[in-house]
């Protein structure tokens, strides 16, 4: 996905993608692929074998501050007086079947704190506490729906400062079906990750890794882009459990493409969302960091420099020096349900290497005596499998959509029964 924020610059970008992936350099030939070896997420820095959970809670502290101080950066916790304001509220959203409301989530004491703006989406019938899917947008709320009251916020504007073009109400809205959603009984926020870091090098410098660096206590180096978007996803969490509608046990996190490696830090960081969906996010994601075909780690740092810590791209070139690698990223989701999506012609996200990270994942959630993702790469195209880590290959092209979306609710509804409390 390319940059939010500027029209233009997708074009462009998804351009540069594509002249990047047909260079010399890029392996987009499975024969070509060199052999790795990964290392075990179930062996212990001094060489002993997880065997017991207990065992593994020390072991994921150890990997969780792996991925931080190489890859992601420092998480910081949530910023002290956090507040937050109901702006509207539609009773008859979707035809009557949502409630719609826009929020104002302040990221601080004061209402001049740095604000990420909600769109949440409810069932408006609900015979008890909701499920909730959590994602960030690339485009502003307002891409994500036609209906014509949704605001487009200020501080969107204000970024598109090079750009021309009108903003586009549902620009985007196929990846997010509400009606359907809402139809199965989920409830849906969103807010556009460019309210807490836009997608450029120098995004840094106005978003709340310089505006929040005193009060989260946290210097702009010290964690990159997807950590940023990461932890903004867990603040879109505080807001969602202060709302008795929503079943706080049924908090799922979600996103697609770069924003789908922020949905697995913020999965791994914060075990409250309940199931983490990983949809199309590559390299730096959930595909294989070792394996070389499509986009690589030097890719990355040098087409989005923004997005992890300087430390990273000590590995470019190099990946199999990684002290870790993606699998253990998703090891991290366990015991929670954890789905994996790739597409067929998604070739720079490495399918097979989302496939067979999900596979080894598998491992850890053995530990608790359940089950992940059996046979062999490719699995039958356009087929959920997978017990608690779950995976499918889709025909088409890098994006969300709704068929991906079917699985996901089909996948929460096997694996996150209501809350008592939620009858």
């Amino acid at each position: 996905m390319a940059f939010a924020w500027n029209r233009v610059a997708i074009v462009l970008a998804g351009s540069l993608l594509l002249a990047h992936a047909q260079t010399a350099k890029t392996n987009l030939d499975e024969s070509k692929v060199q052999p790795y070896t990964l290392p075990s997420a179930l062996t212990t820095p001094d060489g002993k074998t997880v065997r017991t959970v207990e065992d593994w809670q020390q072991q994921r502290t150890y990997l969780l501050k792996t991925f931080a101080e190489n890859v992601y950066g420092r998480m910081p916790a949530a910023p002290a007086g956090t507040h937050y304001r109901v702006e509207s509220v539609d009773k008859n959203a979707l035809g009557g079947t949502a409630v719609r409301s826009e929020v104002s989530v302040f990221l601080g004491p004061s209402d001049d704190a740095p604000v990420m703006h909600v769109l949440l989406y409810l069932p408006a019938h609900a015979a008890g506490k909701a499920p909730v899917f959590v994602g960030l947008n690339f485009l502003g709320n307002h891409s994500t729906t036609t209906d014509p009251n949704i605001t487009i916020q200020p501080n969107w504007l204000a970024a598109q400062k090079s750009n021309d073009k009108p903003p586009v109400r549902g620009d985007q809205a196929s990846r997010w079906p509400y009606a359907d959603l809402v139809g199965a009984g989920y409830g849906v926020a969103t807010a556009w990750y460019g309210d807490v870091e836009v997608d450029t090098p120098d995004g840094w410098k106005t978003g709340v890794r310089i505006t929040l660096a005193d009060s989260l206590h946290i210097q702009p180096q010290e964690w990159a882009a997807i950590g940023v978007w990461a932890w903004g996803m867990s603040r879109i969490q505080d807001y969602l459990l202060t709302r008795p509608e929503v079943d706080s046990h049924r908090i799922i996190a979600t996103g697609h493409s770069r924003l789908g490696k922020a949905c697995l830090w913020a999965g791994a960081n914060d075990t409250r969302f309940a199931m983490v969906v990983s949809n199309d996010s590559g390299e730096g994601g959930a595909a294989l960091a070792r394996r070389n075909f499509g986009e690589t780690t030097e890719d990355l740092n040098r087409a989005f420099p923004h997005w992890f810590i300087p430390q990273f791209r000590n590995f470019n070139g190099k990946a199999d020096s990684l002290p870790i690698d993606q699998h253990e990223l998703l090891s991290l989701i366990a015991p929670r349900p954890l789905y994996v999506a790739s597409a067929t012609e998604d070739k720079w996200a490495d399918p097979k290497g989302e496939f067979l990270s999900a596979q080894e994942a598998g491992k850890v959630y053995a530990l608790y005596g359940l089950r992940g993702v059996s046979g062999s790469f490719p699995p039958p195209v356009n087929t959920s499998i997978g017990d608690r880590i779950g995976y499918h290959l889709r025909t088409g092209k890098h994006d969300i959509t709704p068929f991906d979306w079917t699985q996901y609710v089909a996948f929460a509804n096997r694996n996150l029964k209501p809350t008592a409390s939620a009858h």
